[in-house]
C-alpha cells in the first residue's frame, strides 16, 4: 500500500492523526488504502485526477465527532476536505483540491431531524440525499415539494451550499437556506440565526437573527464544516400548467430570453425556466457515434438530421406555471401573447390538479436520468460545465451563446447549452462532454475551459460555481482594487482558520499555511 501524505506533514505525525481519528469514528470508518482513496478521486476528472488525490478520508456520524476530527487535524496540522455526499458530479465530485488532503466525509450523518409542514420547512444534515427527502415526503403524506437540480444523486445540504438549483418556484436553493449549525476550524460549533438564541422557535423561520447573518458566509467557503441546516420547503399547490415548445432556429434564444424576462421579473413566471439547446436532450438517449463519427466538433449539416429526426427544436423551452388554476389559465394567456409576435407556433399545454400522480406535476421528482449524457461519447465517459451568469437581455445572451459555440467548434468540441432564466440575470450553462480514455479530447476540454473564463471576464462575466481545478483561475477574474475581494477572503480565512485545515484552496481561497505554495 502506498502513502500519500498532505503537504508539511510527517508520516509518522500523519499516521499519529488516523489513530486519533480512528479513535474517534471507529477504525472501520478512517480510510487509507489505495482502494479508499481511488474511490474519494474525481470520476470524471478530465485528464487532472492526479493533481486532487486524498489521502485519506474520516467517516463521523454526529457534529461531536466533527469537532473532534477538528481539533486532532489542528494538532497535526492534517488538511481536511468536507463532502456531504461526494456527488458533485462535473465539479470535482468527493476529490479535494489540494492533493494529500483527509476528506471529511459526512455521508453517515443522514437524519432528517425536522420537517414542519405549516411553516414548509425542514432541517436536516449533510448526508440526506434529494431521494431521501423525496421519500420522507412521499411516505408521510407531508404537502411540500422540493427543488430537485438535474442531477438528484447528491446532497440536499450540498448542492445548497454550493448554489445549485432546481426549476421550481422555490428553485434557487441557497437563497432558501434558513439556519445553520456549524463547526468552526477551532472545534468550537456555532448556530445562526435565531438558533444561536436557546430553544429558539424561529432559527428555520426568520433568516436573519439579530447583527451580522452568517448563512451565505458558508456557502462556497472553507470557514466551517456544516452539521446541519434549515431549508424552506415550496407547499404543494392547487394545480399546475405546463408549456412546451421547441424553436427551431438558433438565433430565437434571444427574443424568447426578452420575452420572457419582463413575466419572470413581473411574478407571471415563478419557476427559473430553461431553455436548452437539442443535444441536452439526444445525448441522454442517443450516443454520437449513431449520428456521427468523424473529427471534431458535430457539424451543422448532422445537427439538422438529428433534429428533423429526433423532433427537438434547435431551443427547448419548458416552463411550468404553479398556483391556483384560474390563476395559471390567465398567466398562460400572458406567456402566449408574449410570444406571438415571434412565432406562430403553439404551446403544448399539459395540465396537472392536486391528487393527480406527482411524476406529472411540475414538482421536484428526483432523478439520476441525465447523468446518462456521460454514454454520449463512449468509453469512460465524463462532463464539466462552464456556466457563467450574464444579464437577462436577448442580444447579450446572443452574443454569448455565438462566442461560446465558436470556442467550441475551434477546438472541437460538441456544443451543449442552456440558459436558466432568473428574475434578473440568466445562467448559461455549457457542458463539455468527453471520453475520460481519450487523451486529446480531454485535453481539448482543458483548453477549451480555460479559454471560456477569459472571455467571460472580459465580458464581466464569472460562473456561479466551478470545477475544483479551475478555481482559483474563476477566483483571479474578480479583480477590483487588486482582487481586494480575494485578500478579505484570506483575511478571513487566516482569523477563523490560522492553521489552514479547512479545505485549502476551496474558491481559490488559499489559508497562509499553503499560499505561497500555491501562488
Amino acid at each position: 500500500m502506498s502513502v500519500v501524505l498532505p503537504p508539511n506533514v510527517s508520516e509518522k505525525d500523519f499516521q499519529k492523526a488516523l489513530a486519533a481519528f480512528a479513535g474517534v469514528v471507529g477504525r472501520q470508518w478512517v480510510l487509507a488504502t489505495d482502494e479508499d482513496r481511488d474511490s474519494y478521486m474525481d470520476i470524471y476528472a478530465p485528464g487532472d485526477a492526479d493533481q486532487h488525490i486524498p489521502s485519506a478520508a474520516v467517516g463521523p456520524s454526529s457534529a461531536e465527532e466533527i469537532q473532534a476530527i477538528v481539533r486532532i487535524a489542528n494538532e497535526y496540522k492534517v488538511p481536511l476536505w468536507p463532502i456531504s455526499r461526494g456527488k458533485n458530479l462535473g465539479y470535482g465530485a468527493a476529490a479535494p483540491r489540494m492533493t494529500g488532503t483527509v476528506v471529511l466525509d459526512l455521508g453517515r450523518m443522514k437524519r432528517i431531524i425536522d420537517v414542519n409542514e405549516r411553516f414548509g420547512y425542514c432541517l436536516i444534515e449533510p448526508g440526506v440525499g434529494f431521494f431521501d427527502l423525496f421519500d420522507y415526503l412521499q411516505q408521510n403524506k407531508i404537502r411540500l415539494w422540493m427543488s430537485i437540480p438535474a442531477n438528484a444523486w447528491g446532497s440536499v445540504v450540498g448542492n445548497a451550499l454550493e448554489r445549485g438549483y432546481g426549476y421550481t418556484p422555490y428553485g434557487d436553493n441557497t437563497s432558501h437556506i434558513c439556519g445553520m449549525e456549524v463547526v468552526l476550524a477551532n472545534g468550537e460549533m456555532v448556530r445562526t440565526g435565531t438558533g444561536a438564541m436557546s430553544n429558539s422557535p424561529c432559527w428555520q423561520l426568520f433568516k436573519y437573527g439579530y447583527g451580522p447573518s452568517w448563512d451565505q458566509l458558508f456557502c462556497q467557503s472553507n470557514f466551517g464544516v456544516v452539521t446541519k441546516m434549515g431549508l424552506w420547503l415550496m407547499p404543494e399547490p392547487e394545480a399546475t400548467l405546463g408549456l412546451d415548445m421547441q424553436l427551431p432556429n438558433p438565433d430565437d434564444v434571444g427574443w424568447a430570453i426578452d420575452a420572457l424576462q419582463p413575466l419572470r421579473l413581473n411574478g407571471v413566471l415563478l419557476q427559473n425556466p430553461s431553455i436548452g439547446n437539442s443535444l441536452r436532450f439526444v445525448a441522454s438517449a442517443t450516443q454520437r457515434s449513431q449520428w456521427y463519427q468523424g473529427e471534431g466538433a458535430l457539424p451543422d449539416d448532422v445537427l439538422a438530421e438529428i433534429l428533423k429526426k429526433s423532433g427537438f427544436g434547435w431551443w427547448n423551452i419548458s416552463l411550468r406555471l404553479y398556483g391556483y388554476d384560474e390563476v395559471n389559465q390567465v398567466h398562460a394567456r400572458i406567456v402566449k401573447d408574449a410570444f406571438a409576435p415571434h412565432t406562430k407556433q403553439e404551446f403544448k399545454v399539459s395540465e396537472w390538479h392536486r391528487g393527480d400522480s406527482i411524476e406529472n406535476s411540475g414538482a421536484g421528482v428526483p432523478s439520476v436520468n441525465p447523468l446518462q449524457i456521460i454514454n454520449w461519447r463512449g468509453g469512460r465517459g465524463g462532463h464539466i460545465g462552464f456556466s457563467p451568469t450574464l444579464p437577462a437581455k436577448g442580444d447579450l445572451v446572443l452574443k454569448q451563446f455565438h462566442s461560446t459555440k465558436k470556442r467550441y467548434e475551434e477546438i472541437g468540441v460538441d456544443y451543449y447549452g442552456s440558459f436558466t432564466l432568473f428574475d434578473r440575470y440568466t445562467t448559461n450553462v455549457n457542458m463539455m462532454i468527453y471520453d475520460r480514455d481519450d487523451a486529446a479530447l480531454t485535453r481539448k476540454v482543458r483548453d477549451l475551459f480555460k479559454v471560456l473564463v477569459a472571455d467571460a471576464a472580459k465580458e464581466g462575466y464569472s460562473e456561479y460555481r466551478t470545477h475544483i481545478s479551475y478555481m482559483d483561475d474563476v477566483a483571479r477574474t474578480f479583480d477590483f482594487n487588486d482582487h481586494a475581494l480575494l485578500r478579505l477572503n484570506e483575511r478571513l480565512k487566516d482569523a477563523l482558520d490560522p492553521n489552514g485545515i479547512l479545505a485549502p484552496g476551496k474558491q481559490g481561497i488559499w489559508p497562509k499555511a499553503y499560499r505561497a505554495s500555491q501562488a
